[in-house]
């Protein structure tokens, strides 16, 4: 098997590209041409970004679903779709192949439907990282329900937020998850949120962990028990429902500049083009290897490219339930070895935390066969590629440096591996059907290369969000209209010799400090320049006399031997690259930053902290590493 989409040569790449600009609608059409329809798009492309309408392949008819399962099972039955790694490293793996997995997933189509769920319900999923959390994503896409996953992690409230925004009337959860040497009771924290859900009419429970829970009466009953009821009834097959092209998909909710989550809606066409598309050529992934994304599917990386992408393509994909320090920092390595992983892709700050440990978790371990590294969430520093180079990759396997968004479906800007060369700290190229700029603070083009700005896309591509769910104007101001007729990233980013673009960062953060306009992103970026800095972020509080006040969080590698002399020496870095103007106010030295498990850093934090308001935080335990808050607040300037 081949894929005739696929770029095999840089050659392929530039003429690729070419054509996804000259003629997007023709490039895209061939491109879907190759999947499971049951009627012919009308339409290839109809869009504005005054409204912003955006419709891809009109009036075509599918289900995502026959194209990463039926399809495959007709062709490759047998082979792996699923493995799954368990947190505790003694318990042995599971496989589920093509044929397995349609099946399970045709078994909880029939579950979801015979306890009340039909087309164009929402229903919430709050589960480990279990093969029946994929199965559960791709049953609610059979039916026609649109999901939306919300991570293990995240508190009450936050999935109370959530459900009510899309009226959810069915709950899929687990009694309690394994994250490293912790329990969380995932069951007992949907009861809290549901106090205040009166949409939720049932609440479908795995066992995982036999955490003792409370099962309410004609509400809650067990995954098992109903799957049990369906096999008694002779395990019939589920016929995919017949979707519209821009049907929901699914909701997934993202952070918003003003505190509340935004359910960013991706449709079903589209948004599978996309997700195939880019996992295919950006990973070069080739039938019979092993995709190891270390994500969880409750965000953006996990829909594309551990469930969607993989699956669309036939490809087998790994999920991994644990930590990748626990029971040691050598448990990726040791899946690596044990499943033959050909593609890892995993986040910077993954590899930041494992290059602490030094290289005594890599003692024995092989990694022989693998051929790609990726990484995600955020830009990745030139320290952490080199070391995942080196010690990971044996300078042998191509790292692809992915840019993208929870709104942009799939990847953006990054290298194809192999094909295209790799910068570090670059996400270098465009992928085709993107046509990224850079625009000033006036939205003026900033044109040619050594040159940067806030970045931009001026033209739709398949796996662009479509709305934010029950507020198409939130979607407007937030997305379309810092510049007319363009999608506004939030992202500031660099153009270097070569046109290869580099991320440097969020341009929402702009301080107004004597009268002056200065950008955040812009000031890390420059902190960032000074040697022996690894990560910075700035963040503006009160000022007698400036009005804002730049505080700084400095990752500084190495022993301060003399914190002033070195806070001294990043201002004079920032007043070079900058002018003296930018320069911090405050420079605390941090052990780590607050990041959200997709690497995106948690300004709304560090700036109360900076303002002195550090007893009205909100919620931490969605962080990758709540204990970073304490000891930030602790050592508070």
């Amino acid at each position: 098997m081949s894929y005739p989409y696929q770029i095999h040569s840089i050659e392929d790449y530039h003429a690729a590209y070419q054509k996804s600009v000259e003629t997007p609608e023709s490039f895209w059409a061939d491109i879907a041409s190759h999947f499971t329809w049951h009627q012919q798009w009308d339409e290839v492309l109809n869009w504005n970004f005054y409204d912003p309408k955006i419709e891809w392949f009109k009036g075509g008819k599918l289900n995502i679903t026959e194209n990463c399962l039926d399809r495959w099972v007709e062709k490759q039955p047998h082979t792996p779709a699923i493995i799954w790694e368990s947190n505790d490293p003694h318990t042995p793996s599971r496989t589920l192949t093509y044929q397995e997995l349609f099946e399970e997933v045709c078994r909880f189509a029939h579950v979801l439907t015979q306890n009340g769920a039909k087309r164009g319900d929402r229903i919430c999923i709050y589960m480990p990282m279990v093969p029946e959390l994929a199965i559960a994503v791709l049953a609610c896409a059979r039916i026609g329900a649109i999901h939306s996953v919300v991570f293990g992690g995240f508190s009450a409230q936050s999935i109370a937020d959530r459900i009510q925004d899309a009226q959810c009337n069915l709950v899929v959860t687990a009694d309690g998850a394994y994250r490293g040497n912790k329990t969380i009771p995932l069951k007992s924290v949907i009861d809290e949120a549901l106090l205040t859900c009166p949409s939720v009419q049932k609440v479908i429970v795995l066992t995982r962990t036999n955490t003792p829970v409370s099962m309410m009466k004609d509400r809650d009953c067990w995954w098992e028990d109903e799957m049990k009821k369906i096999s008694a009834q002779g395990n019939l097959p589920f016929k995919a429902a017949i979707m519209d092209a821009e049907d929901m998909l699914f909701i997934l909710y993202t952070s918003g500049s003003t505190g509340k989550p935004k359910g960013v809606v991706h449709t079903c066409a589209g948004y599978m083009v996309w997700a195939n598309y880019t996992f295919v050529n950006v990973f070069q992934y080739k039938p019979g290897q092993v995709h190891f994304c270390t994500a969880d599917i409750g965000w953006i990386t996990g829909h594309s490219y551990i469930v969607y992408g993989p699956l669309s393509a036939g490809a087998t994909t790994l999920m991994f339930e644990g930590i990748p320090t626990w029971p040691d920092a050598g448990r990726f390595w040791e899946i690596a070895d044990k499943h033959q992983v050909d593609i890892l892709y995993t986040a910077p700050t993954a590899i930041r935390s494992l290059m602490s440990f030094g290289t005594e978790p890599l003692q024995g371990k092989k990694l022989d066969s693998l051929k790609t590294l990726g990484t995600v969430g955020e830009p990745i520093n030139e320290e952490a590629w080199h070391w995942y180079d080196e010690n990971i990759g044996r300078k042998n396997c191509p790292i692809v440096d992915t840019w993208w968004q929870t709104e942009t479906g799939g990847v953006m800007i990054s290298n194809l591996a192999g094909i295209t060369p790799s910068k570090p700290s670059f996400a270098t190229l465009p992928l085709p059907g993107i046509q990224p700029i850079l625009v000033d603070e006036k939205g003026s083009l900033v044109e040619g290369n050594e040159v940067s700005g806030n970045l931009c896309i001026r033209f739709p591509w398949p796996g662009m969000l479509r709305t934010t769910f029950g507020d198409h104007e939130r979607c407007r101001t937030t997305y379309f209209s810092t510049y007319e007729n363009l999608y506004f990233t939030g992202d500031g980013c660099l153009r270097d010799k070569d046109g290869d673009y580099r991320i440097t960062g969020r341009v929402d953060d702009v301080l107004n400090v004597s009268g002056h306009r200065i950008g955040t992103a812009e000031v890390e970026n420059a902190i960032n320049r000074h040697t022996g800095v690894v990560e910075s972020a700035v963040v503006g509080y009160p000022h007698d006399i400036k009005g804002q006040g730049m505080y700084a969080y400095v990752i500084f590698n190495g022993i301060h031997v003399n914190e002033e002399q070195t806070r001294k020496d990043i201002c004079e870095t920032v007043a070079n690259i900058i002018g003296a103007i930018a320069k911090p106010d405050k420079i605390q030295f941090v052990s780590g930053l607050p990041k959200t498990r997709s690497g995106k850093i948690m300004r709304r934090i560090l700036r109360k902290i900076a303002e002195g308001a550090v007893d009205n935080l909100g919620d931490t335990t969605t962080l990758l590493d709540p204990l970073v808050v304490e000891e930030i607040k602790s050592n508070k300037l």
